[in-house]
């Protein structure tokens, strides 16, 4: 049987992404500071994305002063979405921050309704409904789990939910012309700029690079910046738009699966059922408009 790559790359690229919360949580263990972590995996992702880039001679076509502005400030959505992700970490276990952020699926729709006055559909607003019952479950509210957790937590992991949903809406529709591997430099330029600016007073601290925060800075852009990209760039033009988004839902459960074995975190029956809840809705908004078609009114 012929196995489609594309799958597997997307996969691959996904399951990366979901080990970038072990990095970030490990960093936190070992006594650093959001802001060093937060510079220091910016710094080699910056690094690591503009040496791939120039080693692969990518085309700068199409690209000029307003444009690269223009993709510069949808990188600070990355990085946004780092420093209220790892920061929701600091309060709450790592399955939970996970959680939250994945609100971005139901958030980017409205994001796009918005903007782009792109009505939902009602399999969609089912969808919403049903991602929302799952983080009722997955947060494990029905057994009093959160209870004492501190608030910040939950608004930092909502912040880093809707961050990254607006870094996927306006990098969908800003110089899309542009080389991939150009956008994804100048993206991560932006981020690095505006991570170093907000945790200016860290970066004595950050110098010169400790062993333990340089293996965390490289795991968090290693998983989180420079192998989701590269496989994703990959995979995507190998499948459909909808089983891309179904795909890359796997990084969820891989996060949880790896918080629970590599951090020891508790995750009872009640959060994976949440967790499976929250995969279903998003395949089902997927695929139900091929489900459910829309009726011919003139038939």
């Amino acid at each position: 049987m012929k196995i489609n790559k594309g799958i597997l790359y997307i996969l691959l690229g996904a399951s990366f992404f979901g080990f970038t919360p072990i990095f970030a949580k490990l960093g936190f263990r070992y006594g650093y500071s959001l802001g060093q972590i937060t510079i220091a995996q910016m710094v080699i992702s910056f690094i690591l994305l503009w040496s791939f880039t120039l080693i692969k001679r990518s085309s700068f076509k199409g690209l000029h002063m307003k444009n690269m502005l223009q993709i510069m400030m949808t990188g600070c959505f990355v990085g946004l979405t780092s420093i209220f992700y790892y920061g929701s970490m600091q309060y709450l276990p790592a399955s939970l921050a996970i959680i939250l952020m994945f609100q971005f699926v139901w958030i980017g729709i409205l994001l796009e309704w918005a903007f782009s006055k792109t009505k939902p559909a009602p399999v969609t607003v089912l969808s919403i409904i049903l991602i929302l019952i799952g983080v009722f479950f997955a947060s494990n509210i029905v057994n009093g789990d959160i209870q004492g957790l501190p608030v910040k937590g939950f608004i930092l992991g909502i912040l880093s939910a809707i961050t990254y949903a607006g870094f996927i809406f306006f990098s969908g529709k800003v110089a899309v012309n542009v080389d991939p591997w150009i956008r994804s430099s100048l993206m991560v330029t932006g981020s690095a700029i505006l991570v170093v600016l907000l945790f200016m007073r860290d970066i004595p601290s950050v110098l010169p690079l400790e062993e333990n925060l340089l293996t965390i800075a490289a795991g968090v852009s290693l998983f989180g910046a420079v192998l989701p990209p590269l496989f994703f760039a990959a995979g995507a033009p190998l499948v459909s738009g909808g089983m891309a988004n179904i795909l890359t839902s796997i990084e969820l459960p891989i996060a949880i699966l790896s918080a629970s074995i590599i951090l020891s975190e508790t995750v009872t029956p009640m959060q994976w059922l949440g967790t499976a809840i929250i995969l279903a809705s998003i395949a089902f908004n997927e695929l139900g408009t091929g489900l459910f078609p829309r009726r011919n009114k003139s038939a």
